[in-house]
């Protein structure tokens, strides 16, 4: 499944592009994530944990940062795993790119095609993309932080992306869940067909 999303942070590309090329800085701004080994040759290990709904997953697996444009200020990394009790695995491609934002800052634009299977599959696509958007909005959220630290000179070491609240995203999500089904009853129909509409992208 292909979920996109963006998000806006508050400093201009050049900076944020710059934080980008800090593999280690930006996977502590995920909740739930941890680099636990550097590979080399722009490959790395580590583990994610998310809970959703009564299940928890704890995902061990690796990830490659395929391609890197200076110019474009865009950025691919292929990461994949599997949970460790064995209940499912995962793989996933993330492009990011990076625009001027409004007021001299940033845009974010992430797209991620998701194949997961397993526990976390059950879910179907509106849990799993609710989901995804409230761990996107957390992370515009510790990115932020972590380079108005940096700007400022301060140490970012007691900053991480903290846990991935099984009770905090189940309420976000549930509260989006309620907005989809608020929109398909009182929204005015629409007679063109879903297929030929365009795209649209997900904002958190």
């Amino acid at each position: 499944m292909l979920i996109k999303s963006d998000f806006e942070v508050q400093q201009p590309p050049d900076k944020v592009w710059e934080f980008f090329e800090d593999v280690p800085g930006v996977a502590a701004c995920l909740p739930g994530a941890e680099l636990t080994d550097d590979l080399g040759e722009d490959r790395y290990a580590g583990r994610v944990g998310i809970r959703m709904g009564p299940v928890r997953l704890e995902f061990a697996g690796k990830a490659h940062v395929r391609e890197r444009d200076d110019d474009a200020r865009r950025i691919v990394i292929d990461a994949s795993g599997s949970d460790r009790k064995n209940r499912g695995s995962a793989e996933m491609t993330v492009v990011a790119q990076l625009s001027p934002g409004s007021g001299g800052g940033t845009r974010v634009a992430v797209d991620q095609d998701l194949q997961i299977s397993g526990a976390a599959a059950q879910y179907g696509r509106g849990m799993i993309s609710d989901v995804t958007s409230v761990l996107m909005k957390q992370f515009a959220t510790n990115m932020q932080q972590r380079i108005d630290a940096v700007e400022r000179g301060e140490s970012t070491a007691h900053l991480d992306g903290g846990q991935a609240s099984g009770f905090a995203i189940g309420l976000r999500a549930a509260q989006l869940a309620l907005m989809r089904v608020f929109r398909r009853f009182f929204l005015p129909y629409d007679p063109t067909p879903a297929s030929s509409r365009a795209p649209s992208r997900g904002g958190v």
